[in-house]
């Protein structure tokens, strides 16, 4: 539990550093690398609108079709990599601070 509950203070903390990474490559103009970002976001936004059942994306969005609507492909893509940055930098401070 104690592990668990450490690994959830670094990505808590992961995702905020990597949301403040952002908010700065966008006022830095660096929209490139924010492209660059989304396009690692693309294939697990993709899976999961295909996988997960038509009736499960019109209850939580209520957009019917959703897996054919550009805006909600375009806001999992920045979740998922939003995520995966998180994830790394997670994992980054495991290492950091919790070493055996």
């Amino acid at each position: 539990m104690r592990l668990f509950m450490q690994f959830s203070a670094c990505l808590a903390l992961g995702l905020v550093v990597a949301v403040m990474i952002l908010i700065g490559l966008m006022f830095a103009g660096w929209f490139d690398l924010i492209d660059g970002l989304l396009l690692t976001g693309k294939p697990l936004a993709h899976v999961s609108l295909m996988l997960l059942p038509e009736g499960f994306w019109n209850a939580l969005t209520g957009i019917q079709d959703a897996a054919n609507n550009g805006t909600l492909r375009s806001f999992l893509s920045l979740c998922a990599a939003l995520g995966q940055v998180s994830l790394l930098l997670a994992l980054g401070f495991m290492r950091l601070w919790y070493r055996p």
